[in-house]
């Protein structure tokens, strides 16, 4: 596991943006609490953000899409592009345009930069037996500053009962979440650290039971010992930058909040046992696989977090998990 942890440290990412929800950064002597985007603007971004999707998707290209995504959905987004880009060279054969419709627009009201709003949207990915479209995609939209281009930095999937009501103001516009709120079971800055901690060794016990974590965990275990196949993993938090935790207060006083984790998956090989190598995993991978494969993954959560007082436990209601490099021994 020592050896996994460097490799997981040579493997991190480097970020750049600065997204603290609470961060009263002044751009431009830009001091005032206003609301982050107007409803035009919003959707305006979320309209841009489904064009540049569906060229990318539709061409297998990450270039087509990079300037309107970032974050977890964007690390997400790029790697698999790029491993679909070297598997299909001539774009995809199976695509079908991403549809969201029925936007509704969630936006709060705060100082200086970066700027955020939710976008709570009725996708075409997703149908039930009768043909009816049953979820509900929830994209947070960032801003680094008043030259920058709006983009997703996070995705969930909800059934819509799941989304709970926003705290509002008398205009309508929503409360973003500090970092380091106090009145919360669990301060969305320490989120990402106690997820990745929970995920290693089940402690602390934060999380309410589902299938993002005791689930997760009981999965791995299974996955841990195979014939001929060990399995270690390692989970970092990452929760700076363009990986910042973005919140906004529900009615109730609680949070829903978006968050991230990094994952790394090692495979080791016993004498004799050669590695399976999928397509996309190959095609993201560096160094030749002799006897170990190490995945890394980028895991993008949303989170309700109930008021401190009531004894609640924080609820990931939706989890976005994707590979984001591979590295052989």
């Amino acid at each position: 596991m020592r050896r996994l942890g460097r490799a997981a440290a040579g493997l991190a990412a480097t970020v750049v943006l600065s997204l603290a929800a609470s961060a009263c950064v002044t751009v431009h002597g830009e001091r005032e609490v206003v609301p982050s985007v107007t409803e035009e603007e919003a959707a305006a971004a979320l309209a841009g953000f489904t064009a540049a999707y569906n060229e990318a998707d539709k061409a297998y290209d990450p270039a087509l899409d990079a300037a309107h995504v970032t974050g977890a959905l964007g690390a997400i987004n790029q790697a698999g592009l790029k491993a679909r880009q070297v598997n299909f060279p001539d774009g995809n054969p199976r695509h079908v345009p991403l549809e969201l419709a029925d936007a509704r627009f969630v936006i709060p009201r705060k100082a200086g930069w970066p700027r955020w709003f939710l976008a709570d949207t009725d996708s075409n990915r997703d149908t039930d037996d009768g043909g009816e479209r049953d979820s509900r995609w929830l994209l947070a939209f960032v801003r680094a500053g008043v030259d920058d281009t709006w983009k997703a930095a996070y995705l969930a999937i909800l059934a819509p009962e799941d989304i709970p009501a926003f705290k509002r103001d008398a205009d309508g516009y929503a409360e973003p979440v500090t970092p380091d709120d106090a009145a919360l079971a669990v301060a969305p800055a320490e989120l990402s650290s106690d997820y990745a901690s929970y995920l290693q060794d089940g402690r602390p016990e934060a999380f309410t039971a589902g299938p993002h974590t005791t689930g997760w965990r009981e999965t791995r275990a299974r996955s841990a010992s195979l014939p001929g196949v060990s399995t270690q993993y390692l989970d970092q938090p990452l929760d700076s930058g363009a990986y910042a935790p973005l919140g906004l207060v529900t009615q109730d006083g609680g949070a829903l909040v978006f968050f991230t984790v990094k994952n790394f998956e090692r495979q080791t090989a016993a004498k004799g046992v050669e590695l399976k190598v999928i397509p996309d995993v190959r095609a993201l991978l560096t160094g030749e696989v002799r006897s170990t494969l190490t995945k890394e993954r980028v895991s993008g959560q949303l989170v309700s977090i109930p008021v401190g007082s009531g004894g609640g436990q924080p609820d990931i209601l939706s989890r976005l998990t994707g590979l984001t490099a591979a590295k052989g021994s």
